[in-house]
């Protein structure tokens, strides 16, 4: 496998007039989404069908966080997940994916903005 990357990257992406910051230098990659709202709406995946019969249970398959934390580990990178300045997740410093009080009071908090 890689024994490391080395990256210069400052890019801002607008997705539905929001600005998603992606900036890294080094090892280590930081992803900046403006707003609960926005993370949320891009981590949800592709909209449902309220017409499609619901999909059968299966056997659990493999953590999707745990696998991103080693493919960074892997390739040598610290991924900094961000959300309005406030890390949320960071991949790659360890050997499980780094979840910070500010994700669990960011997922609480988007629960009231339902409602």
């Amino acid at each position: 496998m890689a024994s490391g990357l080395d990256i210069e990257a400052q890019l801002v992406v607008t997705l539905d007039g929001d600005e998603v910051q992606v900036a890294g230098t080094g090892g280590y990659l930081i992803i900046n989404f403006p707003s609960q709202r926005v993370f949320d709406k891009i981590t949800a995946g592709p909209p449902k069908d309220p017409h499609a019969p619901p999909k059968p249970k299966g056997p659990p398959g493999p953590d999707p966080l745990q696998q991103l934390n080693d493919l960074a580990r892997q390739l040598g990178l610290v991924l900094d997940l961000r959300v309005a300045g406030k890390t949320h997740v960071t991949f790659g410093a360890g050997s499980s994916p780094k979840i910070t009080i500010n994700a669990v009071f960011g997922k609480i908090g988007s629960f009231f903005r339902k409602l």
